[in-house]
């Protein structure tokens, strides 16, 4: 099994980066992922879709006008806009040298969750995305304190609606159940009088800001602290809390290593980032670096983004249609900007449900014979105004030089699973004793067998 690729798998979405890793080193190539730069400028798919208040009221008054046509146009440009903000993502999650900074983009994404199907503005939840991306590697307090001020947050946990004279305690809540201490680490009071303190955190013109006359200024107790707090000084008090690092590290070593991390290993690794104060990226060096030395692979299933980008990469297909990309991730579970609901994507057992299964082996299939990941024909006009028969191209890199069990061995160990007798025996009937690399049919017998070998259990999981 190819080391290099599995840490590829995990700091990336694909084997791409494997070679990098054994060139560069572990160390080093973490130095390069930190360093990475991003595009901060507005996507042009973005040009005509609301950016400011005055935009929105504007927007607002035409669905007010009772028009059902234009209505209908409209929240169908908006939820074309939101595929093409879809699309560009993967982009870009495929395209970059080091992936490490989209990758932990979609962890925050996934962990400080607001959905374009509630916000409903494609640019407030292009904001938060590029929010979470700019401080990826930060300092965890400070991102919790930026984060709930965007305006795709206070939106899609209602702060719209938390007044002084009427308290909605939804961000509030989420704030201490999901993003920071978890479930059990504080009470309900907690949640009412930080609702108080969050209470005229509403819609601003970048980001959420306090409108005075909506305000809560009453004394509160904040976890034993007695005063007037606004949202900063409530992150303040909570990363006070002596179990704040343990639910985000504990999120941590799911994402990139292990579905059932140890209470042990969570607590070591938790215990050092209080240690450094909450910032992101010595933890992710110490985790990795540890971590890399052991020998833990198969300890998590595949979420649907690695399984998909590592076929796009094993058959080296150029330039997928990233929107068609989008709308199978969202039959696999994971739909990006459109969580199920606030706790996010659960990971782990549910990424290989008998459906999930099920498509996956019907998309490997469809790559493997030159097809598109989807044959949905009114995708076509929905989403893409693109034609999806269209035969792709797929090339699959092996060694010409060798055998049947050479080339088993080589897909098997950048496949990453031990093939067991059984499974050789069934490889060696699709790709017989007598076969031959330089016969005219042998790519396709090379194809059939990573066919094959993509549709185990055992590729599953990483």
């Amino acid at each position: 099994m190819d080391k290099n690729t599995l840490w590829s798998l995990r700091l990336g979405f694909s084997g791409k980066q494997s070679n990098s890793i054994e060139k560069l080193g572990l160390e080093k190539f973490l130095e390069k992922s930190f360093a990475t730069r991003f595009d901060k400028s507005i996507p042009s798919f973005l040009e005509n879709s609301p950016k400011s208040i005055e935009e929105l009221r504007e927007k607002r008054q035409l669905l007010k006008s009772g028009n059902q046509e234009l209505i209908k146009e409209m929240l169908k440009k908006e939820v074309q806009v939101s595929f093409e903000m879809k699309a560009w993502w993967l982009q870009k999650m495929t395209e970059s040298e080091f992936p490490l900074r989209e990758k932990m983009t979609c962890f925050w994404h996934n962990h400080f969750v607001s959905t374009f199907q509630k916000v409903k503005v494609n640019h407030w939840i292009f904001q938060h995305n590029q929010y979470l991306r700019e401080h990826a590697f930060g300092n965890f307090r400070e991102l919790t304190k930026g984060i709930i001020k965007t305006n795709a947050m206070v939106r899609y946990l209602d702060n719209v609606d938390n007044r002084r004279d009427k308290i909605n305690e939804n961000l509030s809540r989420e704030l201490l159940e999901l993003f920071t201490l978890g479930v059990g680490n504080y009470t309900e009071d907690d949640i009412k009088n930080g609702a108080k303190g969050l209470a005229g955190l509403t819609i601003g013109e970048n980001n959420a800001s306090y409108r005075p006359f909506l305000e809560n200024n009453d004394t509160i107790i904040y976890f034993r602290k007695k005063g007037t707090f606004k949202s900063d000084e409530l992150v303040d008090i909570i990363f006070e809390q002596k179990n704040i690092p343990y639910l985000i590290t504990k999120k941590l070593l799911k994402w990139f290593i292990y579905d059932n991390p140890s209470d042990n290993l969570v607590q070591y690794y938790a215990d050092f980032f209080r240690k450094n104060d909450f910032e992101i990226k010595p933890l992710l060096i110490k985790i990795f670096t540890e971590e890399f030395s052991k020998d833990n692979s198969g300890s998590k299933i595949k979420d649907p983004l690695t399984y998909s980008l590592q076929l796009y990469d094993e058959l080296n297909i150029k330039n997928p249609n990233y929107k068609l990309f989008a709308f199978f991730l969202k039959q696999q579970g994971m739909d990006l900007f459109n969580q199920p609901n606030v706790k996010g994507w659960n990971g782990g057992k549910e990424w290989l449900t008998s459906q999930i299964y099920l498509q996956r082996n019907n998309v490997a299939d469809l790559l493997c014979n030159g097809k598109n990941i989807s044959r949905r024909l009114r995708f076509d006009d929905e989403f893409t105004n693109e034609k999806i028969n269209i035969p792709i191209d797929v090339k699959l890199n092996w060694d010409r030089s060798g055998t049947n069990k050479t080339v088993i061995k080589e897909l098997a160990n950048r496949l990453l699973f031990n093939v067991d007798e059984n499974l050789q025996k069934e490889f060696e009937t699709i790709l017989k004793y007598d076969f031959h690399p330089n016969d005219t049919n042998a790519e396709n017998g090379v194809l059939r067998l990573f066919n094959a070998m993509i549709k185990t259990p055992e590729f599953q999981i990483i």
